[in-house]
């Protein structure tokens, strides 16, 4: 080849490769501006994601106690049972191995693992016994991760009060849904930084917030809850009835002893019961009072000065027609004073002491001893019951509404406002919890007792327990609610069920009640008993009085209030020394 020739070719070579060295160098810069400038924050989000990580601790949730520091609902660490898919080698073995021990579907357990997830759960908060056969077998990809469960160590004990969590650790139901934001505590999230083989060499709080939930401390006494429950228990399985509430109170300060419902059922396994069941009928549910509600209609009478229990009203002998309607009384009655009609319980009595109270006075004096009205207290649902302004009454709806029928309250209403004749005519706000303390028992806040206002006057309070204190005397309608050790004061009720689809009341279907305090004369609890649909009896004095009696007995007793016998005893002696 000529020398020219040979120099034309070397030159085109160096071209050729200079541009490709320039095409490289062109694609390189590129591809850097690419990297480093459009793409620089998604690349550098997806590295710190490769060796970053953030974990979330989940704090431990509060207790939940009763007045004495009893637990009734804590958290316990338990075992939930998980899978990283991409680790199991025989999927189809596993999956039957698991399904056999959880007694579940193989099926469903197989369409988990075998998905292309890197993490699934197989079982949350598994039982301790399926925990360590898995455990046992050894299965690859198979793991198991500590987790907060919560626990109720007296089973039904108070169960529609303090309510459920869910499997995440969330109040679903009663106090666990009402105090969730201070039973769950605060968050924390931490970020670790790992290695290429995945051990952490970094980590660092994304926040100071490091807070277990607060615990609850309630005025439930777990001691006299189980009294409760025991015999409002015992008072349905009786009557054969459909179910049952009761409600104690310290009518001085509004604490609340103890809430009963029956039926009842297990929080630990509330997926099995009804979800009706959950529900604290004792706040949520309204109902017609019946002639439990002629307490207050004779409180009225006396505070309006209207009548003194002397007073006498024509019963018209068991028919009495108002308008189109006749009201009827049990027995035949002529002439009867106030105390009287209290006593044995007559309603049209208690119409005509409606009819001389007035319309308007009898509205104010029942609207301030808390009806028609929600009481305030700290549980979800509280109902309001119903009481319709006086303007809007027909003759009817007054005489009515004097025995017990036209107006509907809650146990809880109910409850209060007899505690504020109990507690010499002053009405206090239902207390249900006592204080919120930390981790360390550090109180965080205090719940003191709360007047309202006042109702009536302490004379008036004194007259009425004194017709009260007659119900339980020999012909009196609550003669079965009657102790030899302690004096009460009381009042039968049988009220006809409202027909909740027409107007009407059910044919047959009755709710039966005694409400009461003891000792009448310094009294130390109030109790409310209403049992429902009984089908041997249907008379609060026969169905409801014996279950109050034993409440009100076995309570006091633990109490140590001292019977009245040895009060006096006790009296004399100290008025001799």
């Amino acid at each position: 080849m000529k020398k020219k020739n040979l120099n034309k070719w070397v030159r085109f070579r160096i071209i050729v490769v200079g541009a490709c060295f320039c095409l490289m160098l062109i694609v390189l810069v590129g591809r850097s501006v690419q990297l480093q400038v459009f793409d620089g924050v998604r690349l550098a989000q997806k590295a710190s994601d490769q060796y970053k990580k953030s974990n979330t601790q989940t704090p431990r949730r509060g207790t939940i106690y009763d007045r004495n520091y009893k637990e009734l609902a804590v958290s316990v660490d338990v075992d939930s049972i998980c899978a990283y898919p991409t680790r199991i080698e025989s999927k189809n073995k596993t999956a039957r191995a698991l399904a056999k021990i959880l007694k579940t579907s193989q099926k469903r357990l197989l369409k988990k693992i075998d998905s292309s997830k890197s993490f699934v759960w197989i079982k949350r908060h598994a039982r301790p016994t399926k925990v360590s056969k898995i455990k046992a077998l050894k299965l690859k990809g198979i793991d198991f991760i500590k987790e907060s469960r919560r626990f109720y160590p007296n089973k039904s004990l108070a169960a529609q009060v303090i309510g459920f969590t869910g499997t995440d650790g969330c109040g679903l139901e009663g106090l666990e849904y009402a105090c969730e934001s201070m039973l769950k505590g605060e968050t924390t999230t931490q970020t670790v930084l790992k290695d290429a083989l995945g051990h952490i060499f970094s980590a660092s709080k994304d926040n100071d917030i490091d807070r277990d939930g607060y615990n609850v401390v309630l005025t439930i006494d777990k001691n006299i809850q189980y009294i409760v429950e025991n015999a409002l228990s015992e008072g349905v399985k009786t009557a054969n009835a459909k179910s049952g509430i009761a409600v104690v109170v310290a009518p001085k300060t509004g604490e609340i002893l103890a809430v009963a419902n029956v039926p009842t059922y297990n929080p630990n396994i509330f997926r099995e019961s009804e979800p009706h069941i959950w529900r604290n009928r004792a706040f949520s549910d309204s109902l017609e009072p019946g002639s439990t509600f002629k307490t207050f209609t004779a409180a009225a009478a006396i505070e309006a000065r209207a009548c003194t229990p002397n007073t006498i009203f024509y019963c018209e002998n068991g028919a009495y027609r108002i308008g189109r309607n006749t009201i009827h009384d049990v027995h035949q009655f002529g002439w009867l004073s106030l105390q009287q009609i209290v006593k044995v319980s007559s309603n049209i009595g208690a119409a005509k002491v409606g009819e001389k109270i007035g319309a308007e006075h009898f509205h104010k004096i029942i609207k301030d001893f808390g009806f028609g009205e929600k009481t305030g207290i700290t549980t979800p649902g509280e109902a309001e019951g119903t009481l319709i302004s006086y303007r809007k009454w027909s003759d009817i709806d007054a005489a009515s509404i004097s025995f017990g029928q036209g107006v509907s309250v809650s146990a809880l209403q109910l409850a209060m406002a007899l505690s504020a004749i109990a507690n010499d005519g002053i009405l206090m706000k239902p207390l249900l919890t006592r204080k919120i303390t930390d981790a360390s028992g550090k109180v965080i806040r205090r719940f003191k007792p709360t007047c309202v206002r006042r109702v009536v006057s302490e004379d008036t309070s004194d007259t009425v327990t004194r017709i009260l204190k007659t119900v339980i005397t020999e012909g009196g309608t609550g003669v079965k609610a009657s102790l030899p050790e302690y004096s009460v004061a009381g009042k039968t009720g049988t009220a006809q069920k409202a027909n909740p689809k027409a107007r009407g009341y059910l044919k047959g279907k009755y709710i039966s009640s005694f409400v009461g305090f003891a000792p009448a004369e310094d009294p130390a609890i109030v109790v409310v008993v209403l049992i429902d649909e009984p089908e041997k009896e249907s008379y609060g004095g026969i169905v409801a009085a014996p279950v109050f009696q034993k409440i009100t007995r076995e309570t006091l007793q633990y109490m140590k209030v001292l019977p009245q016998r040895e009060l006096m005893v006790l009296n004399q002696t100290r008025k001799a020394g």
